[in-house]
């Protein structure tokens, strides 16, 4: 964990920096020194410092301690001395993870103007139905309609009328847009206790 928050950290930051999250604003807080009208990610900072120094202090640990010359080097009962002060840190790491995190707000307003953006990304399901029913040169229609160019519902919506498929597939296409093409994601996501163990990991059902 302490190896991987770092990642999520760092992910959540740039999330925030795009304002996909929204932060939660507490009385008397200071967001800036120098902009007043901002709310930096102190948590996750304050996480990552810490997690920057648990990382140090435990990998050094763990290179040191399998190595003793010629099994007289007494040098781990002095790294051992540090143990603590790595799990401290990965501790306070933790604990202002968590703390950030219970202050993230979904920016549903700034995720939806920005899918309304990207029409293009149903340039998959599209080519994925195509596929199903051996429309030829599926590929080569839609990196001709994408690439390069601004596409939008109209110019998706046009594309899919002019294609040779059945009608119930078109109404299917459609009827999708930047913000429900999910697939399977929101039921997956939910149904992840069924398929994590916490101790063991993943499992197969």
């Amino acid at each position: 964990l302490t190896a991987s928050l770092p990642i999520l950290i760092e992910h959540i930051w740039s999330y925030i920096s795009v304002a996909y999250f929204k932060q939660i604003t507490k009385a008397g807080e200071i967001g800036s020194s120098t902009m007043p009208h901002k709310v930096n990610p102190i948590d996750f900072e304050n996480s990552e410092g810490n997690l920057c120094l648990a990382n140090a202090i435990l990998s050094a640990i763990s290179t040191k301690l399998p190595i003793s010359r010629m099994q007289r080097d007494l040098t781990d009962s002095t790294v051992l001395r540090n143990l603590g002060v790595g799990l401290g840190y990965s501790l306070l790491a933790y604990k202002s993870a968590l703390q950030g995190i219970r202050k993230l707000q979904v920016n549903e307003s700034r995720l939806n103007e920005d899918l309304e953006q990207v029409w293009e990304v149903l340039a998959e399901p599209i080519q994925t139905v195509m596929r199903r029913y051996s429309v030829a040169g599926a590929y080569e229609k839609l990196k001709e309609l994408t690439r390069g160019r601004v596409v939008g519902k109209e110019s998706i919506t046009e594309f899919i009328h002019g294609l040779e498929l059945p009608e119930e597939a078109k109404v299917i296409l459609l009827n999708l847009t930047p913000q429900t093409y999910i697939g399977e994601a929101q039921a997956l996501a939910r149904a992840i206790d069924d398929h994590v163990d916490l101790v063991n990991g993943f499992r197969l059902l």
